[in-house]
């Protein structure tokens, strides 16, 4: 009866450990994923704009007029 409660308890506390390196391990993700998700917002905005401002006729760089 006492081996199978340490078995138990030593499966507890394999379980305990799992559980608390998985959290950590999705708390990172999450830092991560917001992190991806502001670099992303940024570009998006940062291309719009640089749209815009390519909608004015004149051109830019190496760029093709439109009627070319």
């Amino acid at each position: 009866m006492t081996d199978r409660i340490t078995q138990l308890e030593e499966a507890l506390a394999h379980q305990t450990k799992l559980v608390e390196e998985l959290n950590d391990m999705v708390s990172t993700q999450t830092r991560e994923i917001d992190l991806l998700k502001r670099q992303v917002k940024m570009l998006i905005q940062r291309a719009a704009e640089d749209e815009a401002a390519n909608m004015s006729g004149v051109v830019v760089g190496n760029q093709k007029p439109p009627h070319y």
